[in-house]
């Protein structure tokens, strides 16, 4: 039971339960106790002059004066003599035979268990000599034969029920709210708030509420600020970029071959600054969880296809290739643009570090379960693979495994940052692997639509079935 609400629920409903049901078994106990000390002061005198009309009146006298004790007082009274012989001529019931050969019945329930017997076994002697043996069964109460209070108990049980209910539910309420705020926050939504509007409420779980709006109201003006900080820096530089690049072809225009190199390298890192700050854009929106891109339809095996198409082009410079193997088409609904890039980003990061003379492998696959459908990419090259403790941290923008290696390759640690949070804005998943054989193979698993009969090749195979058929 690892339900907070089902803990308190029913350990208050459980524990109310037991203490109002003792409640009644020691009030109806105490009070039963007290009406037998009552019928035990006076049964010597009541049963004596019991004795006294059997043997002044005779029999019919006695059975009117034992029924008129039970009519008065519902005390059942049976007078017997030395042979065991009822001298009232009434029906006698078993438990007064018992009682009168000494041996008590036993309680019929749970309740009498608790409760004093009410059956008593007197000796008389009359001022004639004789001796008689009284039988007395005293008045149940509420606990006895049709007056157990089994109603009262469930009503009461019923009752306490419901409070522990609301009570359970008034203090679990606030921790639900913190639970469902706390997973909206680590999903992504930093306006998530787990207080209520105009609640002021005073105890420690409505402060532990109030002191996490607090921490996630901080939380989120840390971030888009941290966000906002890093678009505003990037749009900056992109106009001394631009007016870097006029001035780069001015200079082109004004100085003599001697300086070609140098020009040419100022380009070259222009160039490169200008796709970092593209890039560091590009992280901006997704971090923010910019979802504004129209959404639709893709055929994966139409973009994979001029992927590798483009890749396996830039490959030949390192005497690579990289090879499609596209054996389905499923469709994505997404951002053709951000997936695009996504899936590129891990293609050419294979071109990067693949030995030479080694091929990229690109393949396609599709997964269908009862439960969701799968588009699945996987990007394997041949390089020498990424360290273990390192597989977890290469989606992590500006990570990289050597700086120099990343200086080399021209890479500055955020292709594969932009896939992870473009693939999760998908709402699917991507992790990395060193293959067994050597080099890293990326997983891209994307939510795709349910797969669809081949409605041409269904038209297309139609008469030929309609001609078997005939």
């Amino acid at each position: 039971m690892r339900s907070l609400f089902l803990k308190i629920f029913l350990s208050y409903w459980v524990a109310l339960a037991l203490f109002f049901v003792l409640a009644i078994i020691v009030t109806i106990t105490l009070r039963q106790r007290g009406e037998f000390a009552a019928w035990e002061a006076r049964q010597n005198a009541v049963l004596s002059e019991a004795v006294q009309t059997y043997e002044q009146a005779g029999q019919p006298e006695l059975r009117r004066y034992l029924d008129d004790l039970h009519d008065s007082q519902h005390v059942r009274a049976f007078l017997f003599d030395d042979h065991g012989q009822e001298l009232s001529s009434r029906p006698v019931p078993h438990w007064a035979e018992s009682v009168a050969r000494g041996a008590m019945p036993p309680p019929h329930d749970l309740w009498q268990r608790f409760a004093p017997s009410p059956f008593r076994r007197i000796t008389l002697a009359a001022s004639s000599g004789r001796h008689y043996t009284a039988v007395v069964m005293l008045p149940p109460g509420p606990i006895g034969p049709g007056g157990i209070p089994g109603m009262g108990v469930f009503i009461g049980i019923v009752s306490s029920g419901l409070v522990c209910y609301l009570l359970a539910r008034y203090l679990t309420s606030p921790i639900v709210r913190l639970r469902a705020a706390t997973q909206k926050l680590a999903a992504g939504d930093l306006s998530a708030r787990a207080g209520k509007p105009g609640s002021r409420g005073g105890d420690e779980i409505a402060e532990l509420v109030r002191d996490f709006d607090v921490m996630a109201e901080r939380l989120e003006t840390s971030v888009k600020a941290q966000a906002r900080l890093l678009t505003d820096i990037s749009h900056e530089l992109r106009s001394p970029l631009a007016r870097l690049n006029v001035a780069l072809a001015l200079a082109r225009q004004r100085t003599g071959p001697g300086a070609e190199s140098a020009l040419d390298r100022i380009d070259l890192e222009a160039n490169r600054l200008n796709d970092l700050i593209g890039e560091l854009l590009t992280i901006a929106r997704l971090e923010a969880g910019d979802d504004s891109r129209q959404k639709l339809p893709i055929h994966m095996a139409e973009m994979l296809q001029e992927i590798c198409s483009d890749a396996d082009f830039e490959a030949q410079s390192r005497n690579c290739s990289v090879n499609g193997v596209i054996g389905c088409d499923p469709v994505v609904i997404g951002s053709p643009t951000l997936l695009h890039s996504a899936i590129e980003n891990v293609v050419r990061n294979g071109t990067r570090y693949t030995r030479e003379g080694t091929a990229v492998e690109v393949c396609l696959e599709r997964a269908d379960t009862t439960i969701q459908h799968e588009a699945i990419i996987r990007v394997a090259d041949s390089g020498p693979g990424v360290p273990e403790e390192s597989l977890s941290k290469i989606f992590r923008p500006f990570y990289r495994i050597d700086d120099a290696r990343g200086r080399q390759t021209g890479g500055v640690g955020l292709g594969l940052a932009i896939t992870d949070r473009v693939v999760r804005l998908h709402g699917g998943t991507v992790h990395a692997e060193n293959r067994s054989e050597g080099g890293l193979v990326v997983e891209i698993r994307l939510p795709a639509t349910p797969a669809q009969p081949d409605i041409a090749g269904l038209k297309e195979a139609a008469p030929e079935i309609e001609e078997h058929a005939t």
